[in-house]
């Protein structure tokens, strides 16, 4: 079964995105902050990594980086509510050695799901 880990600071909105991946077959975990998202990576070693960019404290950003780093094989979708930010979440993106998924919020399921299997196919 593929692990998914959630980690988005509204609790709403992780609490839903989990949902959707354990009624689609997914093992899926939430997390609310980053700092609780590279403890909770550790201990599930996620096949995929649905991260918020915009957090209080550190980051998604600075979380896809840790993850990167430290679980080579985790694929990676970055979502953000924040049209603003698009530029800077590509260009991170782009710097990190494996494809990433980049999606706006909201955003249908059919959409996070069909992402997540691409991304999950070409690992």
């Amino acid at each position: 079964m593929q692990r998914v880990l959630v980690v988005d600071d509204d609790r709403l909105v992780a609490d839903t995105l989990t949902l959707i991946f354990d009624k689609s077959g997914f093992e899926a975990k939430a997390a609310y902050s980053a700092d609780q998202g590279l403890e909770c990576a550790r201990e599930l070693n996620p096949n995929l990594l649905l991260c918020d960019v915009t957090m209080p404290g550190r980051d998604g950003l600075t979380l896809v980086s840790d993850i990167a780093k430290e679980q080579p094989d985790c694929r990676i979708i970055m979502l953000t509510g924040f049209y603003s930010n698009l530029k800077s979440v590509r260009e991170h993106a782009s710097s990190l050695a494996r494809p990433v998924g980049i999606l706006t919020k909201p955003c249908q399921p059919e959409e996070l799901l069909r992402e997540a299997a691409s991304l999950l196919g070409s690992a």
